[in-house]
């Protein structure tokens, strides 16, 4: 399942990066993304190899409006290829002021036809709107079998007690949803409504004739954890009944190896096309004060492989090194 080239990948392996994503393009160049601590701005580096993002120059690609909407709460943002050009999707709230919202949280998707997404003109495509204007978070996009989807998070205010439940769409362009969401996920086992309750932060893998969805539940502290959804690949993938909720969630803390609260996964390879998992998580459990102002959701890297049935081992969190 490894190699000494990504079993020895540093543990963290990028400080202060929460919700990372790390995309391998076509040519072989690894671009890196993550939600920053000061939630105001987006950052992508570029490497040409997988140890090269650790200490690659940050690029600031965007920054908060100083008013009105996209003013404040920056998160989760995602690099995308599509079509000949690279598309951030990210989710932001009002800029603060007297009346402002700033929870009023949406999501939103940039553009840039360069194909070097560090150079060129990143332009503001607008919000993604959904038929229900609710909090909404964590666009993620990913093609299959000739139709592009998005997959995300969104509160559905007719049902009481939840936080977020992940919606599925196919997409009329980048930023543009067609046809009507359908809800694959929402949280009602006890270990996705640990203290809130949760399914959030979608990410997809598409293997060995499944299309798998993970995504993370429950608060953001040591409770946090993955699980997994999975559809046969020539499904309808648009048909609740065609996705599988794993039981039980598929990567959570270990305590023994000093690592809590794992989650908000993407997942990339190494040069060798070795299968990588992503995540952030932190080195303590206990936070001092809102876990929202805490910096150290580190962003990690390690190997995992495959069991039998076809379904990924992620295994358990590293230990840091």
């Amino acid at each position: 399942m490894t190699d000494n080239k990504t079993s020895a990948l540093p543990n963290p392996f990028i400080l202060e990066r929460a919700d990372p994503q790390i995309t391998r393009h076509t040519d072989g160049r690894y671009y890196f993304t993550a939600t920053v601590p000061a939630y105001d701005r987006i950052v992508l580096r570029g490497a040409d190899t997988l140890m090269g993002l650790r200490d690659a120059e940050e690029t600031t690609i965007w920054v908060q409006h100083p008013e009105g909407p996209m003013g404040s709460h920056i998160w989760a943002p995602e690099l995308h290829w599509i079509d000949g050009a690279w598309y951030v999707y990210f989710a932001a709230g009002e800029a603060a002021s007297a009346t402002a919202d700033v929870w009023r949280i949406r999501m939103y998707v940039l553009e840039n036809r360069n194909p070097d997404p560090l150079a060129g003109e990143w332009t503001e495509k607008g919000q993604i709107e959904t038929p229900i204007d609710s909090f909404s978070l964590d666009a993620t996009t990913f093609a299959h079998n000739g139709a592009r989807y998005l997959c995300w998070a969104q509160h559905d205010p007719g049902l009481e007690g939840s936080n977020t439940s992940l919606f599925l769409a196919e997409l009329a362009d980048p930023w543009t949803i067609k046809g009507a969401p359908v809800e694959l996920s929402r949280p009602e086992l006890p270990w996705e409504t640990v203290r809130f309750a949760v399914n959030e932060g979608p990410y997809a893998l598409i293997r060995n004739g499944k299309v798998f969805i993970t995504y993370s539940a429950s608060g953001t502290g040591a409770e946090y954890c993955v699980g997994l959804l999975s559809a046969d690949e020539g499904a309808d993938l648009l048909d609740p009944a065609s996705w599988t909720k794993h039981p039980e969630p598929v990567f959570t803390t270990n305590a023994a190896n000093g690592i809590y609260g794992p989650g908000h996964n993407a997942f990339t390879v190494d040069e060798d096309g070795n299968d990588l998992l992503v995540f952030h998580a932190r080195a303590y459990e206990e936070i001092v004060g809102d876990p929202l102002d805490n910096p150290d959701r580190h962003c990690r890297v390690q190997p995992f492989g495959w069991n039998e049935d076809g379904t990924p081992d992620f295994g358990q969190p590293q230990p840091e090194h």
